[in-house]
């Protein structure tokens, strides 16, 4: 105990009527021992404290009918000798650890399930109780999520935090929103909150809130602000004027409750005008009534009281600092529920555990660094600093944490737990468990003891409690559709994906699945190929033949500045992109003008064409976008497919899963491209590598063409002829070797379940 204390404490002992308890006292103990005593010991500041009084331990009687266990309080005796004693360490009896368990679980998760069926067996015994005693409260959190499944909630008597209440949080994402310019995940939590109404029916508010999502708010993050987000909503299509303005009247409300409150984060503000104009905000957004009801609204009301009354007369503070303020300033509140708690169950600290019994304890969290706690003597005072202060080691922390833990062991029924890994790393048994095994000549692999072997079936329990009884295995899907619903016209790049997972196809051209875009989504490598590919149809449309112009490589730059400079605003990812694009530039215009000196002749850019295969009953249209066709000489051609990233592998498109080029040289072929009627006696294949890398691109010419592109198209036929009969099914992923390189419908396909059963690769 702290000096003061001790002061007390002797006050009190010297009154007539004055006592003194000394819960957890070892009378027993060998003076020896006692003398040789470190702050780590649990008896420690007991000693400590006797001394100041000047009360010899002999003196002290044991407290009139308090129940106790000899032969535990034995057991743990020993387990807490001294080191310097420890050659008298003697085996415990058997019946020391008669009611104790022990259940050392998987991972953090695991405990808290076993713990939580313990705590639920409790209550299948009328009238007894159960308390789990843990300074983890991770832990203690997960325990109660668990129970819920029970719909059991249990006293914790540290409470829960205020923060993360839903009064609380539905002001800090008002803060939040604001201060972050409403960008789209901001505002989606602010208006999916369960408290957020602004005047509307809470269905018609997800209703609007789903399409503003749907419609407005995925891909590139907008511009800052409500009126950027109103001004994408007047010119998005909706399908109809009724969901535009339902939209509309939800982004104009939000504003009209949030305007003063966003002016004065603007401007910066004292703190008690900014938590006067953030509650508000608050009330208008959900209402008075529901934001202050209940013990959580009475709770956050008086915290905001109490912060109101500090912060009177506080100069202003700038408002960008504002959502920080408050929820450090509201994070050290608890709100303790007063109703609707399990009569029988509690979660409880070390410290409350020491003046609470119940039928059950369960210790939970016994593994280094929680129970007993790490070592740490902070940054401002040393050990020698401490010992001169007068001030205790912080070894003196263990000792503390160590009565805790003997007094909870010495209860009637105990369960003792653990996690062997946490967060994916393993963990170090507490060193007093560690000493118990030691003391029951207990070693890893070998005959676990009596009391762990008890403890295994709540072990078994947590295993099996979400393990079905019985597992059918997903088979791989192949669904069968009905022809009508089957399409009848394919691009080539919907061909590459029906060949290497026509289950994708099926998703996303029968079932007319997309994937969404992503909230406030970054450039990608697909953004920056495709204004590329803007870049160098621009420029070819202005230098369509003949040698290219001394200043060439300026005015492909100045295309580039166009289309893909806009997206490069960013000065770190322009520093990055731009140096590729100007060797791309520079070598471009090089190979082009070798090119056309040689009698190359530039016939289309980004040129559509088309043909048809399969039975002539219902024949399937594949269309192609060429991205250049080149005159090599008269009737041959060269079609070129310009490449930023990954090109095909010799492999791909030997086995055919490739497509692209070899069915545009089909196309060709057939005369199918546009205004290019004539049809190409031979075509040459080719990918241009236009990354800016090296020497800033390369031409990678198709070996085997000849031979390549009939068999292409004699394998489309053959498709499209097989999935003409609607007896046939679109399997998920059939070809292992050849998956899609991108997968959007994986999770729908769920490999995972399906892929080792069918000898596949997981």
């Amino acid at each position: 105990s702290q000096p003061a204390t001790r002061e007390l404490l002797a006050t009190v002992a010297g009154l007539p009527k004055g006592t003194i308890v000394l819960p957890g006292l070892d009378r027993d103990m060998d003076e020896t021992s006692w003398g040789v005593l470190d702050p780590s010991h649990p008896q420690y500041g007991l000693r400590d404290l006797l001394g100041a009084l000047g009360i010899d331990r002999a003196d002290v009687p044991e407290w009139p009918g308090s129940p106790g266990n000899i032969v535990r309080r034995k057991l743990v005796a020993e387990l807490m000798r001294p080191a310097e004693t420890s050659e008298a360490w003697t085996r415990p009896d058997p019946l020391a650890l008669e009611h104790v368990s022990r259940a050392d679980c998987a991972t953090h998760h695991h405990e808290a399930v076993v713990i939580a069926l313990a705590l639920r067996e409790v209550l299948e015994r009328p009238a007894q109780t159960a308390a789990l005693v843990t300074p983890d409260r991770g832990l203690a959190r997960r325990v109660a999520a668990e129970l819920r499944r029970w719909n059991v909630e249990i006293d914790d008597s540290a409470g829960a935090p205020l923060v993360d209440t839903p009064p609380a949080t539905l002001l800090r994402l008002i803060c939040a929103a604001v201060d972050g310019g409403f960008a789209p995940v901001d505002l989606l939590a602010l208006l999916k909150h369960p408290l957020c109404l602004l005047g509307l029916e809470r269905p018609a508010l997800l209703g609007a809130a789903r399409r503003l999502d749907r419609k407005c708010l995925r891909g590139l993050k907008p511009d800052a602000g409500l009126d950027a987000i109103l001004a994408r909503v007047t010119n998005t299509d909706f399908g109809n004027d009724t969901d535009r303005e339902a939209v509309a009247d939800l982004v104009r409300r939000l504003g009209d409750r949030i305007g003063g409150l966003a002016t004065l984060i603007d401007q910066g503000a004292s703190p008690a005008a900014l938590l006067d104009a953030t509650v508000a905000a608050a009330e208008m957004i959900s209402s008075a009534e529901t934001l202050w009801r209940g013990d959580t609204g009475e709770a956050l009301s008086d915290a905001l009281a109490r912060l109101r009354e500090a912060w009177a007369g506080r100069p202003a503070i700038a408002g960008g600092e504002w959502p920080a303020l408050l929820e450090t300033m509201l994070a050290g509140e608890v709100i303790r529920p007063r109703f609707g708690r399990h009569p029988r169950l509690s979660i409880l600290g070390p410290l409350e555990a020491r003046l609470q019994h119940a039928d059950l304890m369960v210790l939970g969290g016994l593994n280094e660094g929680i129970w007993p706690p790490a070592v740490e003597t902070g940054p401002w005072v040393n050990r020698p600093m401490r010992a001169a202060l007068g001030l205790p080691q912080p070894e003196r922390r263990i000792g503390l944490s160590a009565h805790d833990f003997v007094s909870a062991l010495a209860a009637e029924r105990v369960l003792i737990t653990r996690s062997e890994r946490e967060g994916g790393a393993p963990t170090v048994s507490s060193r007093w468990l560690a000493r118990l095994d030691a003391l029951l000549g207990y070693e890893q692999g070998g005959p676990a003891p009596v009391y762990i072997q008890r403890g295994r079936h709540y072990v078994d329990w947590a295993e099996a409690i979400d393990r079905p009884t019985d597992y059918k295995p997903w088979s791989r899907p192949q669904p069968t559709p009905p022809l009508a619903a089957r399409p009848t016209e394919l691009s080539v790049t919907s061909i590459e994906q029906w060949r290497r997972d026509p289950y994708g196809l099926y998703a996303r051209r029968i079932l007319r699945l997309e994937r969404l875009d992503p909230h406030e989504a970054e450039l990608g490598a697909a953004d920056r190929g495709s204004a590329l590919h803007k870049t160098l149809e621009h420029f070819l449309l202005e230098h369509p033949s003949g040698l290219l112009p001394p200043d060439a490589v300026a005015r492909f730059e100045e295309a580039g500045e166009q289309h893909l400079g806009e997206l490069l605003t960013a000065p770190a990812e322009r520093a990055f992109w731009w140096p590729r694009f100007q060797r791309l530039a520079r070598w471009f215009v090089a190979t082009e003008n070798a090119r056309r000196t040689n009698g190359t002749k530039l016939l289309a850019s980004e040129r559509w064409g088309s043909i048809q295969v399969g039975p002539r009953s219902r024949p399937l249209t594949i269309r192609a976008l060429a991205d250049r066709i080149d005159e090599v000489e008269k009737g041959v051609l060269e079609i070129i497919d310009y490449k930023t990233g990954r090109v095909p592998s010799r492999r791909e498109m030997e086995a055919l899963f490739a497509p692209q080029l070899l069915l545009e040289a089909v196309i060709a072929e057939r005369g199918g491209f546009e205004h290019l009627e004539e049809k190409a006696e031979k075509v040459h294949l080719s990918y241009w590598r236009a990354n800016g890398l090296d020497e800033g691109g390369k031409i990678e010419e198709v070996k085997g063409s000849d031979e390549l592109i009939p068999a292409m198209l004699a394998l489309v036929d053959r498709m499209a002829v097989h999935f003409a009969n609607p007896a046939t099914p679109y399997p998920a992923l059939p070809w292992p070797e050849f998956i899609p390189h991108f997968n959007d419908y994986q999770h729908l396909e769920r490999v995972a379940e399906w892929s080792t059963v069918d000898g596949g690769e997981e």
